[in-house]
């Protein structure tokens, strides 16, 4: 049987989510409750897969890297092995930090993050485009970025 969550798990799940480095004394004080049993309940939710894992988001820009491209790939076959080796390869490529397989025009949607222009179309033309399955490929440059988040409204599920 599944775990379901409750109204309290909801909560830490909203805190750890807005700061994952919030502590979990932190955390009980907001639910008025001890810390043993938050500290248990966020021990559950991380065995249960709610919690993937806890990072820190960046500023791309402060790091160096101002450009975000959206790059919708078609590849020449829909075959499992291809799919796979496409995933495969993908991987491979720190520059890609999102890649989705998608319904519509495209197969895959992948979200690159560089330098700049220059250092796309180096990978471009010294990556992606060696991939021997890609049929097509368009690219969006973000020019700006009005929304941007990892945080999911839980009141909505």
């Amino acid at each position: 049987m599944a775990y379901a969550l409750d109204s309290i798990d909801t909560k830490i799940l909203d805190m750890l989510q807005n700061n994952s480095n919030r502590t979990t004394k932190s955390i009980a004080e907001a639910l008025g409750m001890t810390t043993s049993p938050v500290f248990e309940r966020i021990k559950k939710l991380e065995k249960e897969g709610y919690i993937k894992k806890y990072v820190a988001v960046l500023d791309n820009k402060k790091i160096g890297l101002k450009l975000t491209v959206f790059i919708g790939i078609t590849l020449q076959g829909h075959t499992r092995s291809y799919l796979e080796k496409f995933v495969k390869e993908i991987n491979n490529f720190p520059e890609i930090i999102e890649c989705h397989r998608v319904s519509g025009n495209f197969d895959y949607l992948l979200k690159l993050v560089v330098e700049d222009i220059e250092a796309y179309e180096t990978f471009i033309i010294s990556k992606l485009t060696l991939l021997p399955y890609l049929g097509n490929v368009q690219s969006l440059i973000t020019l700006s970025t009005g929304k941007e988040t990892n945080e999911i409204d839980l009141s909505r599920v």
